[in-house]
């Protein structure tokens, strides 16, 4: 497995994490209506993120394709995430933006 894969997975890895730690610190916050596609993003995002790290682990040939999903959610995680002020949402939106890199170059190799 080469350091693209390595980079990327960890990349996955970070961006779950973050989902995970913003949809839970979501939850707590005092609006949770204005939180409603943070909160639908980050479960999303988190899933789509796990399952592309498990992908690339398991070097499938639709890594590209899977990878180019998890580009999309991340880039669509990040802009929600980005939109509010919690320290927790900022986190994510930057995972997520790092991962959607990571993953972008995975889907063009």
């Amino acid at each position: 497995m080469n350091h693209s894969y390595h980079k990327s997975i960890e990349a996955c890895l970070e961006a779950m994490n973050a989902c995970n730690l913003c949809y839970v610190s979501s939850l707590k916050e005092y609006d949770l209506a204005l939180l409603r596609d943070c909160l639908r993003l980050t479960r999303e995002c988190a899933d789509i993120c796990s399952f592309a790290a498990q992908s690339l682990g398991r070097g499938t040939e639709f890594a590209a394709e899977i990878c180019e999903l998890c580009a999309k959610a991340c880039e669509a995680c990040a802009r929600e995430c980005g939109k509010h002020n919690h320290e927790h949402c900022q986190a994510c939106a930057e995972a997520c933006l790092r991962c959607a890199e990571a993953c972008r170059i995975m889907s063009v190799a």
